[in-house]
């Protein structure tokens, strides 16, 4: 009775470990297994830097050329990213060295905001601009159940607002150019149409601000991120053989 179960537990032992090691079928030509294989590279790849400016992926490209391979890429990925990648490597793979992603407060387009954290949001947002003083002054000035008094037709809205002991009708400006914070701080902040929006609620009255270019200014953006490495970086991308790609 044991000699039957030690072989029993054998022959379960060795089917389980025949189901481990990995099975190669050919099928019409192509190869397939049916373990998930991780080959362990003979190259080496480092971990990638996780930097916030294009100032420090300038300092580390002029600072480090030995790190660098034979040939690398520069991605502009977005107006807000920028890899360093090296060239092909070996079985057509790329080491990924730098990751550049820009340090941008987040304003929620098409979204109302109540008056006093509209106001907040556009003073840490954007840059000053004669719209965005227009739109401060409109949405300071307002108070609750003056916008009963609205004419909109879709486009532009007009609204009553209080200027000392006098009520004036203020045309409300539309479409406005302003420039929010976006991209990285070494280059210029994008200017962009937004449509102004003004809802009287139980609340009080409410704003907020729609995006109007149809994200246009990414591929301005893009392009001059690119002509500001080129620029930086003028001879490294010679000496190094630095491809630069918006």
């Amino acid at each position: 009775m044991m000699e039957g179960l030690k072989e029993a537990l054998q022959y379960i032992t060795g089917l389980k470990a025949e189901s481990m090691d990995p099975k190669v079928v050919e099928i019409n030509g192509d190869t397939y297994c049916d373990k998930q294989l991780t080959r362990y590279h003979r190259f080496p790849f480092a971990d990638a830097i996780n930097i916030s400016t294009l100032t420090a992926l300038v300092d580390y490209i002029k600072g480090k050329p030995e790190e660098l391979r034979a040939s690398m890429i520069l991605h502009v990925e977005s107006p807000t990213t920028v890899r360093l990648y090296s060239g092909l490597i070996d079985e057509r793979k790329r080491e990924h060295l730098i990751r550049a992603e820009a340090i941008i407060n987040q304003f929620s387009f098409d979204h109302a905001y109540d008056q006093e954290r509209f106001l907040i949001e556009l003073q840490a947002n954007f840059l000053e601009t004669e719209d965005l003083k227009t739109i401060m002054q409109v949405a300071g000035n307002i108070k609750s159940g003056t916008t009963a008094n609205y004419s909109d037709d879709g486009v532009s809205q007009k609204t009553t607002v209080k200027m000392g002991v006098e009520l004036n009708d203020v045309i409300v400006p539309n479409p406005v150019k302003l420039r929010p914070y976006r991209t990285f701080a070494e280059i210029e902040q994008p200017e962009s149409s937004y449509v102004f929006r003004i809802m009287d609620t139980d609340r009080g009255p409410a704003f907020k601000l729609v995006e109007a270019d149809g994200g246009l200014w990414k591929n301005g953006t893009m392009k001059k991120i690119k002509e500001y490495l080129e620029y930086e970086l003028a001879e490294e991308l010679k000496e190094h053989h630095i491809t630069v790609i918006a």
